[in-house]
């Protein structure tokens, strides 16, 4: 293996956008052993983990926490965005002085298998034709999206990560990491999150598919070999998995009936409501920095996610003889991952004597709550990470 910080720009037949997408991360390549060994069969050999990290590790390597990505997130979690050149998706929560804060722990944040910032996905070079990947990179699991970040985590010689973070997608990683890697995770937070996908949420991940393989400019999954991007299936997909991310009160008290730029109707399919023009401008900025093909990649990976099957359909004993610390959180206005999902995983926890508290925090901000400034989530993370590193004897930080 090695590390890689300079820019990963090379064009070989078309531009990668996991390399042109990724100009200031640090990218661990893995080129030796048998490589990842993935869920459905296949062997992904080399294969690259792009990162941010913040913070310092110390000199145990007893500080470090992972943080793990939503769906539409990427390693950027606590700087400006060099695509976008917006604030980190969690600078909120993570940074000097923050409820996770870097004066006193190493934070690291990886870009997944499957996605388009610097790890390897079906934007990347395939190292044996010379081109993107496309629709042949292997399907991807929540699994092996874990088994990777074990490899960047061994690179880093960590024998035990202090905690893992994450909501949404991140929090099936948490979910994953504790199962799979129990002993290697001392407090464990997934955060809006399930222990399986649910029937509704693979139905809108699949009118996301559709949406963008149905693009002529999807090219069957060839598109950059054609040179082209299929912009308005993606866009279309992204607006409609935007409303699944904000509760109805968050959009009446955003847009209500509003109009954009007008008075009155305008007789046409013109964007006449502001809630059309603020779907329209997230599906149109989404194309510039996301691949679609990882789109369809993680979206399935998501999708085949489900902790219990492995285990009989008991998830308890995906926990059995834990000794992690777990702090489970949900949002009463999240509909796409409700409490109630939340709490099954509370449950389970609960019939293995598991030490885990539960919050679920009073929120009008949809799914998205955990992405904004919600106070008493902020606390609630805060402290929960505060006293698990008075346990685990981790330093103050000194300011």
């Amino acid at each position: 293996m090695n590390a890689d910080t300079s820019p990963q720009l090379k064009a070989v037949d078309g531009t990668s956008l996991d390399e042109v997408n990724n100009p200031t991360s640090p990218v661990v390549e893995f080129t030796d052993g048998p490589g990842l060994k993935l869920e459905g069969g296949q062997v992904l050999s080399p294969f690259k983990i792009a990162y941010q990290s913040y913070g310092e590790l110390n000199a145990d390597k007893s500080n470090a926490i992972l943080v793990c990505h939503a769906l539409t997130g990427d390693q950027h979690c606590a700087n400006v965005h060099p695509i976008t050149g917006k604030p980190g998706w969690w600078e909120l929560l993570i940074g000097p002085g923050r409820p996770i804060d870097t004066n006193r722990f190493f934070v690291i944040c990886p870009n997944i298998i499957g996605g388009c910032m610097g790890s390897s996905g079906p934007a990347s070079i395939d190292p044996a034709t010379g081109k993107a990947y496309g629709i042949d990179f292997p399907v991807v699991t929540i699994r092996d999206m874990v088994e990777a970040q074990v490899h960047l985590i061994d690179y880093f010689g960590i024998d035990q990560l202090f905690a893992v973070v994450g909501g949404s997608m991140g929090g099936m990683q948490v979910l994953e990491w504790a199962a799979c890697y129990g002993d290697r995770v001392f407090a464990a937070v997934p955060i809006a999150t399930a222990a399986w996908h649910s029937s509704q949420n693979i139905a809108f991940h699949e009118v996301g598919r559709q949406a963008v393989m149905a693009d002529p400019d999807w090219c069957n999954g060839d598109y950059l070999r054609e040179g082209k991007v299929p912009r308005r299936g993606l866009a279309v997909a992204r607006m409609a998995a935007h409303i699944t991310y904000l509760s109805e009160e968050a959009l009446q008290q955003k847009f209500g009936r509003n109009f954009q730029d007008r008075d009155d109707r305008s007789f046409s399919f013109d964007a006449d409501f502001q809630v059309e023009s603020y779907l329209r401008y997230q599906g149109s900025t989404f194309v510039d920095r996301f691949d679609a093909n990882s789109y369809l990649y993680i979206t399935r990976a998501m999708d085949y996610f489900d902790l219990a099957a492995r285990y009989d359909d008991i998830l308890a004993d995906a926990f059995r003889g834990t000794k992690t610390r777990f702090c489970v959180v949900s949002f009463t206005s999240d509909w796409l991952y409700p409490t109630r999902e939340n709490k099954e995983i509370v449950q389970a926890l609960n019939a293995v004597a598991a030490n885990v508290s539960f919050v679920e925090i009073e929120s009008d901000k949809g799914h998205d709550a955990f992405l904004v400034n919600e106070p008493e989530f902020f606390a609630t993370v805060g402290g929960f990470i505060q006293a698990a590193a008075k346990r685990r004897g981790i330093a103050e930080a000194s300011n």
